[in-house]
């Protein structure tokens, strides 16, 4: 997959350009099966799939507080990459992007610049200086530019379960801590990232169970808790127990992410790690003493071993 990261960077359009637009968090099933329409699209015309984003998140780059970010941006690409497109848009949004109004960035961008013959989005998307460009706009003017537009149905979980797909219930999901319902929307596991910085030093020394602590910035956050993991590291896939919170058996109200890697001993601070988000084990709980917080420990080990084995993780 091509990566643009600015509209200067297209030296000429694409050939038969098949194009989608949005924010993508999540990259989730929903957005998913709109891929895959772009990319049968292209094939039918010979042409390139594309995908456009932006970066920051329009609402943040306007000032205004915008959602937390399910995916931030180098996970995003990844999974996009992972859908088969050809290029990947990832374009800066400032105030002079939202400026461009809805017949500019159809007529400049999308059919001059880019090349589009075909887009495809959902029946809700609007774009332009205002938000004032809309499905009824691409219409009225692809028969003068030369392109046609398609609206994709939106995408239910399933059968049983029709509720829609959307980034916004799966942040609702997650920060519920209800994380194994949030891989039905997914296609995976809900991931952290982060690279390991010194904690508290108190995992090993005084519980026993030493712990590899990651900072959030952005990203959406689960519900404070204890988890079940599977931790990708440069030395390989593990499984861990993950605790989320303040460890109010210490009392010193520090927020933390720390994860213990089980059977894991490698020296990985400064490195990144990836924490996927399997089920929660319980809420998080401050114990008598350090010694009963230990074994309740040892137990939630022995349960996420269960759970992990279960869920095919070797």
């Amino acid at each position: 997959m091509e990566l643009i990261e600015n509209i200067d960077q297209i030296n000429h359009p694409f050939k038969n350009a098949v194009i989608t637009i949005g924010n993508f968090d999540g990259v989730h099933k929903g957005h998913q099966s709109l891929f895959s329409s772009v990319i049968r699209k292209a094939k039918k015309l010979n042409g390139t799939s594309i995908a456009m984003t932006f970066d920051p998140h329009p609402l943040k780059a306007l000032g205004i507080s915008g959602p937390p970010l399910i995916t931030r941006r180098d996970q995003k690409v990844e999974l996009i990459e992972q859908c088969g497109l050809d290029v990947l848009l990832c374009i800066p949004f400032d105030k002079a992007f939202s400026a461009i109004t809805a017949h500019d960035f159809i007529e400049n961008l999308l059919v001059k610049t880019i090349g589009m013959k075909a887009i495809i989005v959902g029946a809700d998307y609007s774009f332009g200086k205002d938000r004032q460009g809309n499905i009824e706009l691409l219409k009225k003017e692809q028969g003068r530019l030369g392109f046609e537009t398609l609206v994709s149905p939106w995408i239910n979980n399933t059968d049983s379960d029709l509720k829609r797909i959307s980034s916004t219930i799966i942040r609702e999901i997650v920060m519920k801590g209800k994380v194994d319902q949030a891989y039905k929307y997914l296609g995976r596991h809900y991931q952290i990232r982060g690279k390991v910085i010194k904690g508290r030093k108190r995992g090993g020394s005084q519980l026993g169970f030493p712990t590899a602590n990651i900072k959030l910035h952005d990203e959406l956050c689960p519900k404070l808790g204890v988890y079940a993991v599977n931790v990708e590291t440069a030395k390989g896939n593990f499984w861990g127990v993950a605790n989320i919170g303040f460890s109010p058996t210490f009392g010193d109200q520090m927020f933390t992410i720390e994860v213990h890697i089980l059977d894991f001993n490698d020296d990985i601070y400064g490195t990144r790690i990836r924490v996927n988000m399997v089920k929660k084990l319980r809420d998080e709980k401050k114990f008598s003493s350090i010694k009963e917080l230990s074994e309740q420990i040892e137990k939630d080990i022995k349960i996420a071993k269960d759970i992990l084995e279960k869920n095919g993780y070797s």
